[in-house]
């Protein structure tokens, strides 16, 4: 049974971490596709008013993405990041609305809650 814990739990891991580092160097690659995709301009409207340019909201994403991966991969602040991924992706539904985008992110979400609840005791991992 605990061998099965530990496997899932890698699995689990590192296809999440496969899925946020995809999307996150792809947002290095190719900014402006993600912006004109993404970004809402009410979104890109409060970043410029604050003195920032309204493309580094992709290039922040894309760090976040990026630092989630790395977390996700090497086991580490797992529950810090998860949290973080999880009202990422609700504030991803909530400023670009329903779509057939929020099925995959319930999924993701979904994921992360699991790794937040998975059991504490690192023995076994």
């Amino acid at each position: 049974m605990f061998q099965s814990f530990k496997f899932s739990n890698l699995a689990l891991r590192l296809s999440l971490a496969a899925v946020f580092l995809w999307f996150g160097i792809d947002k290095f690659f190719n900014p402006d596709y993600w912006f004109n995709a993404w970004v809402p301009q009410s979104i890109a409207s409060i970043w410029e008013s604050i003195g920032l340019r309204s493309i580094d909201i992709i290039y922040v994403s894309a760090v976040f993405e990026i630092l989630v991966g790395v977390s996700l991969i090497t086991n580490i602040f797992i529950f810090f990041f998860s949290g973080l991924s999880i009202i990422f992706l609700i504030l991803v539904i909530f400023f670009n609305g329903f779509s057939e985008v929020v099925v995959r992110d319930i999924g993701l979400m979904g994921s992360f809650l699991s790794l937040m609840l998975w059991p504490k005791d690192r023995k076994f991992f």
